[in-house]
């Protein structure tokens, strides 16, 4: 699909919202108020919101399917939505890196309170959430997703393995010491 996308200048926050909806959903820009995307049912809803973003600006926003008419074409849309979906999963991957990185530095300073472990429970949703949206929008299966993959699967077994650390520091505090005190 083509999505053209015709706005008034002012106010900026619709033409924002316009542009934050189509980059959401994956949408790749071709030139100035043209976008491009897969003919999916999670693209064309998102059009529909960019849509109504669109109106309340008293612009409009035009989509139509296309075909491409030769090689050449069809390949420089390709490569557009791959780049765009190669540099996604990239910063994913350097996201679970610093997932990575900060699972090693409370182990380091051997931080293993609750409080800290559901923090990193909530960042841990957030990448299974992220990448998630990044298996939607990416309709051709790059390999880089299958990588995401399994580094999602290590930071839930490093985070797993935080847990453990973390219950087990919490039940020998909350052992009986000497004389049948507790270790508090």
């Amino acid at each position: 699909m083509l999505v053209i996308v015709r706005l008034a200048g002012e106010p900026s926050r619709l033409r924002v919202g316009v542009w934050r909806e189509l980059r959401r959903v994956g949408a790749v820009p071709l030139v100035q108020g043209v976008w491009a995307m897969p003919a999916t049912p999670v693209f064309t809803a998102a059009v529909e919101t960019a849509r109504e973003v669109a109106r309340r600006g008293n612009g409009e926003l035009v989509c139509v399917e296309v075909i491409a008419r030769d090689d050449d074409s069809t390949n420089a849309l390709r490569a557009a939505f791959t780049a765009a979906r190669a540099e996604e999963w990239i910063e994913f991957d350097a996201d679970c890196d610093k997932f990575d990185a900060e699972i090693a530095k409370e182990i380091g300073k051997q931080k293993f309170t609750l409080a800290e472990l559901e923090e990193e429970e909530q960042s841990l949703e957030r990448l299974r959430r992220w990448y998630r949206d990044l298996k939607l929008r990416d309709v051709l299966e790059l390999p880089q997703a299958r990588d995401a993959e399994q580094r999602l699967k290590h930071c839930a077994e490093i985070l797993e393995d935080y847990a453990d650390q973390v219950y087990r520091v919490m039940h020998e505090t909350a052992e009986p010491g000497p004389g049948g005190r507790r270790s508090d």
